[in-house]
């Protein structure tokens, strides 16, 4: 019931949104250049690595040496507006119907996260991860990385079909609102370093 939730929900949103994220590829194109997308290695189920897509919505500025200019530097209005209403999310679409990821399930982070991990935190790779999740409509990044994987975990206990119904209302619900979205100076969240104990 889970995989056919994905393969018709991700179709359809694909149909239906295929003109709007035609427009967005363009302004994307226009504000920050190519390539329009992000690509990434992220960790799925198990932690297998598969490449994640998303709208792009920072610049490649580099400073004298090089090295790219910190997140808030490079990050672009268009890019702030993207990722208020997670319109940069939209590419994942095609993530969820190729299988690599679900509608509903933990957030995919960054393969470096693996290794920090502790044995309860990394249960979260015990289902496919997906665009939203249980820590997504319970406080999205205005949570600590501690809470998130709790409520990750939670999810991989409690997982059913009418809770992702539940949380993919939630989820409409919060991207309108723009709610749970950090308003701080940092653009995204401080990387995770690992909680230093095991549970």
């Amino acid at each position: 019931m889970k995989r056919l939730l994905d393969i018709t929900v991700s179709l359809i949103a694909i149909i239906i949104l295929l003109i709007p994220m035609a427009v967005l590829s363009v302004v994307v194109l226009i504000k920050m250049g190519a390539p329009i997308t992000f690509k990434q290695k992220r960790p799925g189920l198990h932690g297998k690595p598969f490449y994640i897509r998303k709208f792009r919505t920072m610049t490649n500025e580099t400073d004298e040496q090089g090295n790219l200019l910190p997140n808030s530097d490079r990050m672009t209005k268009t890019g702030n507006l993207l990722r208020k209403f997670s319109l940069d999310e939209l590419p994942q679409l095609f993530n969820v119907l190729k299988g690599d990821i679900s509608l509903v399930g933990p957030r995919p982070l960054l393969m470096d996260y693996l290794e920090l991990y502790t044995l309860e935190q990394a249960r979260r790779h015990e289902v496919k991860p997906g665009i939203t999740g249980w820590a997504q409509v319970n406080g999205r990044n205005a949570i600590t990385w501690e809470d998130k994987f709790k409520y990750d975990v939670w999810y991989v206990d409690n997982s059913s079909f009418m809770l992702d119904i539940k949380i993919l209302i939630m989820t409409l619900a919060k991207v309108i609102k723009s709610d749970g979205v950090n308003k701080s100076e940092n653009v995204t969240m401080e990387r995770f370093r690992g909680t230093g104990t095991d549970e």
